[in-house]
This record gives structure tokens, sequence and C-alpha cells, in this order.
């Protein structure tokens, strides 16, 4: 047993409080994502492990020492960084003459590695090469993947769900409009992934709804897929796991429809319409004296006198 393994008692209050940040909760924080370099590395690759660190900003950390070691074979490494830093994702890249110019894209779960899959730059274009306006930092992205690969082929559907792990950002209630202003578009074809970042520009239509335009910022990558790490499926099913206070409960005769109106059924027991009390109108009601005609007492009919 290690000594980040082994039950570690706080002895003082801020060590109480750093203990308790790093304990299990329901509702988890912001996933962080270490980034880091390996032994051999080119410029492109330092210079796109920095563009990458800065779409992440501030939930990622980024390591300028180089790390000796190779994820595919020893991954100790990288939990041991992941428990230092308490980051659940990871980037690492590497360059070698077999495989240049290399990013791996990988995620833990409970401090291992679940999923790693390592991908190859065929082409790059800085953010520093697109002379455009960027987005402020921690701008929440809109995530768009074209391509029938990610949802037909297992390796793209790991992929895809990886990458939206890794640029999904913060989980919030409510965005504003002007706040959607970063697009990362993903498209798999012909083997290959094509990564490209925009910039939402809202201009003015004559009309409420905005026109939009978007204009490329990037960082731009033209990825190939390489070498893959897949979790079980027992244990990605696992790592998926709720806990039973997170779920919502269903409850009895409510429904919802597609616009998200909220129907209620209301069951009533068999009414009596016979005791039903309903409002007594005056030209119903019974009379006290019962009308006596001419034949039976005798007597003509008064008549109502008229003055002349």
């Amino acid at each position: 047993m290690t000594q980040l393994d082994s039950v570690i008692k706080p002895k003082t209050k801020r060590s109480k409080r750093f203990l308790e940040s790093r304990a299990p909760k329901l509702t988890e924080d912001v996933k962080s994502a270490m980034i880091m370099k390996g032994g051999n590395t080119s410029l492109t690759i330092t210079q796109a492990l920095k563009d990458l660190y800065s779409l992440r900003k501030p939930n990622a950390v980024l390591y300028k020492k180089k790390n000796i070691t190779r994820p595919f074979e020893d991954s100790t490494s990288l939990e041991f960084f992941s428990k230092k830093t308490d980051c659940s994702l990871f980037l690492f890249g590497s360059h070698n003459k077999k495989r240049p110019n290399n990013l791996i894209f990988g995620r833990l779960f409970d401090f291992h590695v679940l999923d790693m899959i390592e991908l190859g730059i065929e082409k790059y274009v800085s953010l520093s090469e697109i002379k455009a306006s960027k987005c402020p930092e921690g701008t929440k992205p809109m995530l768009v993947f074209a391509g029938e690969a990610f949802d037909t082929d297992n390796e793209h559907k790991r992929l895809k769900s990886l990458l939206i792990d890794f640029f999904r950002g913060p989980t919030v209630s409510a965005v504003r409009l002007a706040g959607l202003e970063h697009v990362l578009h993903f498209t798999a074809l012909d083997g290959k992934i094509f990564m490209r970042s925009y910039r939402c520009l809202l201009k003015k239509s004559g009309c409420r709804t905005p026109r939009i335009e978007l204009e490329e910022i990037g960082p731009s990558f033209d990825f190939v897929l390489r070498r893959t790490h897949l979790a079980s499926d027992d244990l990605y099913k696992l790592a998926h796991k709720q806990p039973k206070a997170l779920k919502v409960k269903k409850k009895k005769n409510i429904s919802h429809d597609a616009f998200g109106t909220k129907f209620g059924r209301v069951h009533m027991q068999k009414q009596d319409l016979s005791k039903l009390h309903t409002r007594k109108m005056k030209g119903l009601r019974k009379r006290k004296g019962e009308v006596v005609t001419g034949e039976q007492g005798g007597q003509a009919p008064k008549v109502a006198k008229v003055e002349s």
C-alpha cells in the first residue's frame, strides 16, 4: 500500500477541510484535466498542448516539465499525478519516429485509467496563426459532432463520450444568448477526425432572432485514430452509475408532453347528483298557500281596480 492509498487522519482543521473536499459527493465538482508531455516532444506537440490548455482553463493543470512515461504500457505515474492533483481527465503529448505528433486523451475512474484513445496530428493550425478575436477564458463551448461513425462504430462512440467529458465545461442551469459564442465542431470522415473551433457572431436580422455567422478562431486539428484502450462494458457501466439520492422519483398521475407542459390526472369517487347542492332560484321556490279556484270556493275571483 502506497502512502496515497493509506488512511490519513487529519491533524489540523486545514487538513480536515482538504480531505472533506476530496471526499465523494452526491454532486461532484467540475472535472479537472492534467496536461503533460512525454520525454520526447516536438514543437507542434508543445504548442498544441498549450492551445488545448487554453480551451480547458481554468479547470486544467499544465505540466511544463517532461515526464518519461508510456501510458499504454504503464499508467501508474498518471494515476499518481491524478491523486495528487485530483484530476479525472488527462492529455498526454509525445513524439517519436514510429508515432509522430501523438496526443493521448484519457479519463480515470476511482483514480485508475478507464479509457485512453491515441490520436495523431496530421495537420495543425495554432491559435496565434489565425488572426481573429478570441473567446474569453472559461467560456462554455457548444459541441457539435458530425459523421455516421460517431453513432455506429464503438471506438468512435467512446471517443465522442471522451471528447464531451474533456471539453464540456461546468454544468450550468441557464445560459444567456450572448454567452453562446464558442463552438467546437468534430467531423468523422474517411477514418479521420477533424476538429474546428468557431466563434458565434450575432448580427442584426431585422427581427427579434439575430442572424448567426461563424468565424474560425482556432486551434484547428486533423486527427487520425491510432491505438485505443477501452474499459470493459461492466466497468464502463459501473463508472456511469448514479447514487439513488440523485435519481428523480417518478410521481404518480403526472406526465409531460413533448413541449414540457405538465399534465395531472385526478381520480374522484362516483358522485350522487341527487344530493348535489345547487343555487336556489326565486322562481323555483314552493308557495306557502294553495291556489283556490272559483268553483271550489263559490266566490268570484277578485278583479284588480284600474284607475281611470
